[in-house]
């Protein structure tokens, strides 16, 4: 047995270059198709979360990181002008899509920049960041899994990442994935990470058979355009399992 895990930054839906339309359904049902077990996902607008399980088939649980400020309406003001208008007005948050088949044992949210208020996203544009954690009752064995989305400077960053591996140490197998926000970023005891890529999936206490990989660019691409679904490529990895 063994488990497929992917990780991708949905960049609210957008494309790769801006375009007029956004296709975040479209993303969700194309990260999900072939019933992988955990898929990591980050920049995902709030007014989707409850869309996640009917689009997915899988069991999301999600942590919000940026409120909206306008409610229904963000979504129609971002939908007009997908280009110019900033996108976090409809908020965002980390979501875990889940194997139906998985028992969900906690679920813990451990915010890495508490100081950071609404006023401070308003005003000057800084993000509340977390790392999710769901330890998850996978067949006959636990795992942790970690979904994290870090700042990005390169030097905070780095030490998020670190608080995130700790969160997960206690566990004997886990997962730790997401957009780290600096590249190639080795963690002390994990695998080792995707060379030059800031999206990764980092494990302990079990083995990659294969990957990490990024997802070629025909994968994601916009039919009959030079467009790609998101400004980041998803990354997946096969675990062993038993």
């Amino acid at each position: 047995m063994s488990l497929l895990v992917r990780t991708w930054n949905l960049y609210h839906g957008r494309t790769y270059p801006k375009s007029q339309r956004t296709y975040l359904e479209r993303m969700v049902r194309l990260i999900s198709l072939d019933a992988p077990d955990v898929v990591a996902l980050q920049e995902v607008p709030l007014w989707a979360l409850g869309r996640l399980e009917r689009w997915s088939g899988m069991q999301a649980i999600w942590a919000v990181t940026v409120p909206s400020l306008l409610g229904p309406v963000a979504r129609v003001l971002t939908d007009i002008d997908p280009v110019r208008v900033r996108f976090t007005l409809a908020g965002q948050a980390n979501a875990l899509l889940l194997n139906p088949h998985f028992v969900v044992l906690d679920h813990k949210v451990l915010v890495m920049n508490p100081d950071i208020s609404t006023w401070d996203w308003v005003l000057h544009g800084r993000q509340r960041r977390v790392c999710q954690a769901a330890d998850v009752l996978a067949g006959k064995r636990r795992l942790l899994v970690g979904n994290l989305h870090a700042t990005n400077s390169p030097a905070v960053a780095r030490a998020e990442v670190a608080v995130a591996a700790e969160l997960l140490a206690a566990s004997d197998c886990c997962i730790l994935c997401g957009d780290f926000n600096v590249a190639e970023h080795v963690v002390p005891d994990f695998s080792p990470p995707l060379p030059g890529g800031i999206d990764q999936i980092l494990v302990r206490g079990t083995t990659i058979e294969q990957g990490p990989e990024r997802w070629p660019k025909p994968r994601r691409r916009v039919q009959g355009t030079g467009l790609l679904l998101s400004d980041h490529a998803p990354v997946e990895a096969v675990l062993a399992w038993t």
